[in-house]
């Protein structure tokens, strides 16, 4: 498995907070949803919320 560095903002009340995440997985999509599917449990934000703005495999 590899590491992925994921970057980009969500929406935190009125303001765009930025991000940068480091997860473990097979693929970048399986690391795109990973990010998404946490910060929706985590934050309550929904996924039309989070954008993603740069993936990189660490």
């Amino acid at each position: 498995m590899a590491n992925y560095i994921i970057e980009g903002k969500f929406k935190a009340g009125v303001q765009w907070e930025k991000f940068s995440k480091t997860v473990e997985s097979n693929s970048e999509k399986n690391a795109r949803e990973k990010v998404l599917s946490t910060f929706g449990s985590k934050h309550g934000v929904g996924r039309n919320l989070i954008k993603i703005e740069s993936v990189k495999e660490a």
